[in-house]
């Protein structure tokens, strides 16, 4: 499976242009500008897992970093700033990952 299979390539590319900047990306405007925030639970499932790199069932610091780039090759790694507030943002329980909850 690949994420163009839930998503639409323009609204892909969108949300990767708008944070090309170093530091301007926002976990919240990615997904509603690539359309992850219209999305069931089940696809919302099945794009975590494309993005658990590891197949661990979490997306860890180190998945997060390339978060971007599971979108769209080419693209920008996160810094460590906004890594760390993503997962700040994601993690429910403290742990240091992100887990599905469904």
């Amino acid at each position: 499976m690949a994420i163009t299979d839930f998503l639409a390539a323009s609204d892909i590319t969108s949300a990767i242009n708008a944070c090309k900047a170093k530091d301007s990306f926002s976990p919240k405007m990615f997904f509603k500008t690539v359309g992850l925030s219209k999305k069931s639970p089940t696809e919302i499932e099945r794009v975590f897992k494309i993005l658990d790199q590891d197949k661990s069932g979490f997306i860890e610091q180190d998945e997060l970093q390339l978060f971007l780039q599971n979108f769209a090759k080419g693209a920008r790694t996160l810094t460590a700033a906004e890594t760390r507030a993503f997962l700040l943002e994601g993690d429910s329980d403290g742990d240091g990952k992100i887990g599905w909850e469904g």
